[in-house]
């Protein structure tokens, strides 16, 4: 491991000696930090596989039923019939932290007096009925999916920043650093015997 360029001097040992201290706090702190973000990151992994798996599950039990009452029923009818959307809803996207990164926060508004099914019941089977309510109740499922992928996106690239943070400090700067260190303290002790030396010389001459 190099050194570090700088003068092997006692002010020198003394900056470098707290700053490999400041370094192995940040080191703990960042190491923690990631830990615990993992932590959060597979849990909210979970719940985005848990999310995920109901979603699809849900979503083919709802095409399916569209599919049955489309051979039950005419394709005119029901294209006039899922043609006009009556019920409005509205987003309010903002964001909240996980361990200092800011991650969506996504509340669903909806128009409670808007009709659920927007056409007339006698025109069409129940397995459109069915298939229109369950893709209705999807709806804030897959937002909160959103949500919640986006959340794990976001969390994974912090994670690897801070072990790219966490790999130089533990195999590039405190290394380099104690190895300054060390460069340093044996240049002093180099200093301190070479002028100890000189010393017991002067005292000959002058004893002579």
């Amino acid at each position: 491991m190099a050194v570090l360029n700088v003068n092997p001097t006692r002010m020198e040992l003394k900056r470098l000696k707290n700053r490999l201290k400041t370094a192995q706090r940040g080191h703990k702190l960042l190491k923690d930090k990631t830990d615990e973000m993992i932590r959060r990151f597979i849990v909210i992994a979970r719940e985005n596989k848990r999310l995920r798996r109901e979603i699809e599950k849900e979503l083919g039990g709802a095409l399916e039923n569209f599919m049955r009452a489309r051979a039950m029923t005419a394709p005119q009818i029901i294209d006039e019939a899922v043609m006009m959307p009556s019920r409005k809803i509205s987003l309010e996207c903002g964001k909240k932290t996980v361990m200092g990164v800011a991650v969506p926060d996504i509340s669903l508004g909806d128009d409670n007096n808007s009709e659920l099914y927007p056409y007339s019941f006698l025109t069409v089977t129940d397995e459109l009925d069915n298939s229109v309510k369950t893709l209705n109740l999807l709806l804030a499922k897959l937002i909160e999916l959103a949500e919640v992928e986006k959340s794990c996106n976001l969390l994974a690239d912090e994670i690897e920043k801070n072990k790219r943070r966490v790999n130089a400090l533990e195999n590039i700067m405190i290394p380099q650093m104690e190895e300054t260190i060390k460069y340093i303290t044996m240049k002093l002790d180099e200093n301190e015997r070479a002028s100890l030396v000189r010393l017991m010389k002067v005292k000959d001459i002058i004893a002579h």
